[in-house]
């Protein structure tokens, strides 16, 4: 009886090993699923929020365009794989992309902690003019890719 359960344990560790093991090659999507932005403004609706909202989109977008913009010579919506897109999902490609993905994370760490620190000092009008021009450059890149 003991070593059934033994045996048992083995093979379920050993399974949830390998099916571990088989997620570590996945292909992974090149543009974050965090590009996504909820909702665009028109300036009448900007207007009527308070500066801590606006600070907030401000943010977002801000976020969204650092996750997106270098990727656009591939793709500008999420769950496009290097595989896909006929790189080889190979150690070396798997390892650049993560360490793209730190890199563009820490910065967007150190970027929110600036913002969040100094923006509220800004004029309530930049900010929504800053929104406002954030979101056109989202809606343009997200009409560029139906040219090609």
């Amino acid at each position: 009886m003991k070593t059934k359960l033994i045996l048992l344990c083995f093979g379920f560790f050993f399974i949830t090993g390998v099916g571990f093991a088989q997620k570590k090659n996945t292909p992974k999507s090149i543009i974050s699923d965090k590009v996504a932005i909820r909702k665009y403004h028109s300036k009448e609706e900007l207007d009527r929020k308070q500066k801590g909202e606006l600070l907030g989109l401000y943010i977002e977008r801000i976020e969204s365009l650092v996750q997106l913009l270098p990727y656009i010579a591939f793709a500008t919506k999420p769950g496009v794989t290097m595989s896909s897109l006929g790189i080889p999902n190979n150690n070396d490609n798997r390892k650049i992309l993560d360490e793209q993905f730190e890199a563009t994370a820490d910065f967007l760490t150190a970027n929110r902690e600036f913002q969040e620190t100094i923006l509220p000092y800004s004029d309530t009008d930049n900010l929504v003019s800053a929104i406002l021009f954030y979101e056109s450059t989202l809606k343009s890149l997200h009409e560029y890719s139906e040219f090609h």
